[in-house]
C-alpha cells in the first residue's frame, strides 16, 4: 500500500459503503429477532457473528480453520461446508462472505445449506463476481501463488489465503445451482468497491477508479462490478 493511494482512496471513496456493510446490513434485515444464525466459513475469529449477538439467540460459525478467541455464547465447528454437524430444518439464516468463492463441490454446499434452514429460511452470500478484472486475474495466477501475492497487495497473512474454485460465481450458475437445491432466488445484486488489488501503486489505483465509477454509473455494465449479493430462499 502505497500512502499516495491510501490518499485517492479517502478521497475518493470518503462516503462509500463496503459491500461488506451492505452484507451485513442485509443480513440484520432478514434475521428474525430470536432467530438461528449460522455463519458459513466463519473464520478463526468468527468476527461477523458477534455483531448479531442482541438479536439471534442460537449463533453458530463454521469452518475447516482452527478457531482462535472465538467470542462466548458462539458455537464453532471445525467442519466443511458440505457435512455441517447442524439439525434438519434448525436454522433461519446462513450468511456466508467471501466463501463462495472457494467451494470445489458447491452443488452439495448448496444441498447441505437448504436441510439445514427452517422452511422459508434464507442464505445470504457476497462473494467474488467471476467476471470482475479482480477474478480473472486470480483465475490466471495459479493457486499456489495466491497467498504470496495477496500478502503484498493486501498484507493478509498467507495462512488465511485458501485455493479459489469459482463454481458459483456468476448469474447463471448461482440459478442452476439454486434450483438444484430447492432454493428460490430472492434477491440478486451486483456491487462495487474502491480498487484493492491495486493499493500498491497510485496511477493503477486511479485506474480502477476510472472503471469503477463506470461500471457502476452504467447499468448495462453491471455485470463487471466486483462482488455479487445474493439472497436464496428455503422453497
Amino acid at each position: 500500500m502505497t500512502r499516495l493511494a491510501q490518499k485517492f482512496k479517502d478521497r475518493f471513496y470518503q462516503r462509500h459503503e463496503h459491500p461488506y456493510m451492505t452484507f451485513e446490513k442485509l443480513a440484520e434485515v432478514h434475521l428474525p429477532p430470536g432467530g438461528v444464525l449460522l455463519d458459513a466459513g466463519c473464520g478463526r475469529t468468527a468476527p461477523v457473528l458477534r455483531k448479531y449477538s442482541d438479536i439471534a439467540t442460537r449463533l453458530i460459525g463454521v469452518d475447516l480453520v482452527d478457531p482462535r478467541d472465538v467470542a462466548a455464547g458462539i458455537e464453532y465447528h471445525q467442519a466443511d461446508l458440505a457435512n455441517l454437524p447442524v439439525e434438519d430444518a434448525s436454522v433461519d439464516l446462513i450468511i456466508s462472505r467471501s466463501v463462495f468463492e472457494h467451494l470445489v463441490d458447491p452443488v452439495s454446499v448448496y444441498r447441505e445449506m437448504h436441510r439445514v434452514l427452517k422452511p422459508g429460511g434464507k442464505l445470504i452470500f457476497l462473494t467474488a463476481n467471476i467476471w470482475d478484472y479482480g477474478t480473472a486475474i486470480a483465475r490466471i495466477v495459479p493457486n499456489r501463488f495466491h497467498a504470496r501475492i495477496v500478502n503484498k497487495v493486501e498484507g493478509r497473512a498467507e495462512e488465511d489465503t485458501f485455493p479459489t474454485a469459482y463454481k458459483t460465481n456468476s448469474r447463471s450458475a448461482v440459478d442452476r445451482l439454486a434450483q438444484g437445491a430447492g432454493f428460490r432466488v430472492h434477491s440478486f445484486d451486483y456491487l462495487n468497491q474502491y480498487p484493492n488489488y491495486f493499493m500498491f501503486n497510485a496511477a493503477l489505483f486511479l485506474v480502477g477508479v476510472a472503471y469503477e465509477r463506470v461500471t457502476s454509473a452504467v447499468p448495462v455494465l453491471k455485470y463487471l462490478r466486483g462482488w455479487i449479493l445474493v439472497t436464496l430462499q428455503k422453497t
